[in-house]
């Protein structure tokens, strides 16, 4: 199976065209191709040799994802269903705002962080995305505004898909590179956020990094007892370890953080649990964000629902009195299959169901 070639950054695609006796400046040309005129075929890149064409093709390719599923809500949210070329199945979300398009990507199949809540990780991982799987879903999407002759582009980007980023560092760390870079997408490290459940050890790893890409925490419960009944990997990393690796990072980035908190009805929603988070945040509250969650309600954990208005309306003025900065995500995508992971579940389990009939 031949690698994709997304997945180099411009630095790698020069040292391998060396490598393969060609100039590094063909680098400069294919990324142009690839991302300023976003061709689908080398063939297409009518400024290099055949032999240099040939070389490309017998190493690599341009598309690995096939589109299998499209869902468009009535708010303008697009849910992709995408197949890799091993036949595993990713989802990559659209969301449209008011300051741009934001493009929620997919970093591993399946997850094993195993939170109680989510849909996305009623599958285990069975592995991680390459960086050219993770910036083709970004190209994807692009290509989406492409074919429809929109002169839109895609401007933001939240690696929240499924799958835990944390837990597949390298190939994340390749994706920033390559999507950041000035002489291709060019889309702002400030417009971009990683999301991890606390994998405390990589946050330091991340730290080190100094990029200017956002982070954000999915915190959820504000004490060890009730984030461990959600959030299992609160076993391995408790918030007093993931609360050090935070204050580590806020200190060497001097970067706000968001914290995301999601609202489930008569188990973390209460005025105490608010009271316990600002608490919690309280000597970090200037460099954080609390983003409070609607719970999207999925048939398999249906021991869980999303909190009333009211409840989430009390929590808010709780933190609010406490003086922390917070906010209640707008729902998007809630006509469609919402819940990260969802789209992805019924296509299997309709799958399944076509090869046992």
């Amino acid at each position: 199976m031949k690698n994709s070639i997304y997945g180099l950054t411009i630095d790698q695609l020069k040292d391998w065209f060396l490598a393969n006796g060609q100039k590094q400046y063909r680098a400069t040309q294919v990324w142009d191709w690839l991302y300023i005129k976003r061709v689908t075929q080398f063939n297409e890149m009518n400024n290099l040799s055949k032999d240099c064409i040939q070389l490309l093709e017998d190493n690599f390719v341009i598309r690995t994802l096939e589109e299998t599923v499209k869902q468009e809500s009535a708010d303008g949210t697009i849910k992709f269903l995408f197949k890799m070329q091993d036949g595993n199945l990713i989802e990559t979300v659209l969301m449209r705002f008011k300051y741009g398009n934001s493009v929620c990507v997919t970093t591993q199949v399946g997850c094993n962080i195993g939170c109680s809540f989510c849909a996305s990780g009623l599958l285990k991982k069975s592995r991680d995305l390459n960086a050219g799987e993770i910036v083709e879903q970004i190209m994807q999407v692009q290509a989406h505004f492409d074919t429809q002759q929109k002169e839109e582009r895609v401007s933001h980007i939240v690696v929240m898909g499924i799958g835990e980023p944390f837990d597949n560092y390298t190939n994340l760390m390749g994706f920033l590179n390559i999507v950041n870079s000035q002489k291709g997408l060019a889309i702002g490290a400030r417009h971009i956020t990683v999301s991890t459940s606390g994998i405390v050890p990589k946050i330091y790893e991340y730290a080190d990094e100094g990029l200017q890409v956002n982070l954000a925490i999915s915190i959820h419960a504000p004490t060890n007892e009730l984030r461990t009944r959600i959030m299992k990997i609160n076993k391995a990393y408790p918030i007093e370890k993931l609360m050090a690796a935070i204050d580590y990072y806020l200190e060497k980035s001097n970067r706000r953080i968001t914290f995301e908190y999601i609202m489930l009805r008569d188990v973390n929603d209460h005025v105490e649990e608010a009271i316990q988070l600002a608490k919690l945040l309280e000597d970090k509250r200037h460099l954080s964000y609390v983003n409070l969650i609607p719970y999207n309600s999925v048939d398999e954990h249906d021991q869980y629902q999303q909190s009333t208005p009211e409840a989430i309306a009390a929590f808010y003025d709780a933190l609010k009195k406490k003086g922390i900065n917070c906010g209640v995500r707008h729902e998007q995508g809630a006509d469609i299959d919402a819940a990260c992971g969802q789209l992805r579940s019924k296509q299997i389990k309709k799958e399944k169901k076509a090869v046992t009939v």
